[in-house]
């Protein structure tokens, strides 16, 4: 099992070896003028690309209801020659794109789900343009556009020098909460792929190698009887009042868990009227800590106070398990082959209506940073994440590695409306082209160079472990198509 003392504790003389193998395998990497020429290539659509992406973001769709985005991401990809297998895994909006034969496969995921409640306009003041309609807060239609057009440039190299390999497009769905990767996952998706390369909006460019919290999260479900609150409130059994007892219990089990378990929660139901007692209540819970065992156990406490609260209450207690999420498992060698292409690639240069923009933005911000530092690529170091995401079962599926680039203006935190703002304008756009750059000429690196591939593996293998089987935490339950509706 991956725990931060076991990280840290990593078999040197293994990681000396892999440094080696790292070095010696830059002498067979991409010639300058042939990275320069992919960079162009990208560059050279760049209007193209900001244009989907915009189109995303001016539609923002919730989990699993990502029908526009995902037809326009399908039909593009279509259109480059890429093969397209539709609603894989049992889920609509969930699908490959594959181009090319033979090894390696080299995978690239792409996001697109919107959050709800979070729609903002382009404009570095707070202001809806939908009252509580979604938004592209963590700048998922730049993820899936950026993604896209970093396998459209693969796939043009693949088609230009004649080598032999795949690349394969992953349109993944319901990532906020609805662990559309971990279903793929499960159905086999991953299994014959070499490698991943992944990215994700940010407010700095960075490769790190890193993990985070593994997840569980689900509905509790309480029935009771309804009566007239005021003439004959003996007659009541409050759903709320078990909603509200399990709520009770689970802050006071806060205190006997350990440091790092984070637990929240959202009445996602909780009665019609006042005076009306509520027969029906409905809680929305997450349990997340860096070990998934822990996660295991810390949920079985949660199921537990439900359903003391059921019984204390009177009502009768359900719940549902909506997702489930691994730790990431990272991979050094992978992260220090990205931040190399990232570092060639460059930050984001702000122009003058961009900079005024960002300047407004930073006025709203907690956080101060220097908006030089988005065009500048941070020293990679290994991170330990506070935050979760579905790549983690992809992570213990075959090696991964992910950079962020500065999509937001420094200093802005994911999930915000500075988020969406700044990601509908050209300061987002320029930091996807930096993503898609970075994970292009990392994956024709890989094709490059086999040594380099096999010490991404051997790293993989022994972080993983030799008797490492995979069992979802979310069990065999079908997708959670309607966690949004």
């Amino acid at each position: 099992m991956l725990t931060r003392n076991s990280l840290q504790n990593h078999n040197m003389k293994k990681l000396l070896l892999l440094t080696l193998t790292i070095l010696l395998a830059t002498a067979t990497l991409l010639a300058q003028k042939d990275k320069t020429k992919v960079i162009s290539e990208i560059d050279a659509k760049k209007e193209h690309y900001a244009k989907i992406a915009m189109e995303l973001w001016t539609n923002p769709e919730l989990g699993y209801l990502e029908e526009k985005s995902v037809a326009l991401l399908q039909n593009e990809l279509k259109k480059e020659g890429f093969t397209v297998v539709k609603g894989v895994a049992d889920i609509p909006t969930a699908f490959t794109a594959t181009y090319g034969s033979g090894s390696p496969i080299i995978g690239i995921l792409g996001e697109y789900d919107a959050l709800p409640g979070m729609s903002q306009a382009a404009e570095p003041a707070m202001k809806a343009r939908v009252d509580g309609a979604p938004g592209q807060a963590c700048g998922h239609h730049l993820f899936g556009t950026g993604s896209m057009a970093a396998a459209i440039a693969v796939k043009d190299w693949l088609k230009n020098s004649g080598k032999s390999g795949t690349v394969r497009f992953y349109g993944t769905p319901a990532e906020e909460g609805g662990s559309g990767k971990v279903y793929m996952v499960r159905a086999g998706l991953f299994d014959d792929v070499d490698a991943i390369v992944s990215w994700h909006p940010g407010d700095a460019n960075a490769s790190n190698p890193s993990t985070n919290l593994a997840t569980i999260s689900g509905k509790f479900r309480f029935k009771g009887n309804s009566s007239h609150a005021a003439a004959a409130p003996e007659l009541g059994r409050s759903a709320l009042d078990g909603v509200e007892g399990m709520n009770d219990l689970v802050n006071m089990l806060r205190e006997h868990t350990t440091e790092s378990t984070r637990i929240h929660y959202a009445i996602t139901k909780g009665g019609d009227a006042p005076n009306i007692v509520p027969a029906e209540a409905e809680v929305y819970y997450i349990v997340r800590h860096s070990n998934r065992e822990e996660v295991k156990a810390v949920w079985d406490r949660v199921v537990k106070a439900a359903e003391g609260a059921a019984i204390g209450t009177e009502t009768t207690m359900t719940y549902e398990i909506i997702g489930g999420t691994y730790e990431r498992l990272p991979n050094e060698a992978l992260a220090t082959l990205m931040h190399a292409n990232m570092s060639m690639v460059g930050g984001v240069d702000y122009d003058s209506e961009e900079l005024k923009f960002a300047e407004e933005i930073q006025k709203t911000l907690k956080v101060k940073k220097p908006l030089t530092s988005a065009n500048t690529v941070q020293p990679m170091k290994f991170t330990y994440g506070k935050a979760s995401a579905d790549t983690g079962d992809v992570s213990w599926n075959a090696p991964l590695a992910a950079v962020r680039a500065a999509t937001w203006v420094p200093g802005t935190p994911p999930h915000s409306w500075q988020a969406v703002a700044a990601g509908g304008t050209s300061i987002g756009s320029k930091g996807m082209l930096v993503a898609a750059k970075t994970m292009a000429l990392t994956a024709i690196d890989i094709y490059k160079s086999p040594k380099l591939l096999d010490a991404i593996k051997a790293e993989f293998q022994e972080r993983r472990g030799a008797d490492f089987k995979y069992i979802a935490l979310l069990g065999d339950r079908k997708p959670a198509l309607d966690y949004r509706k």
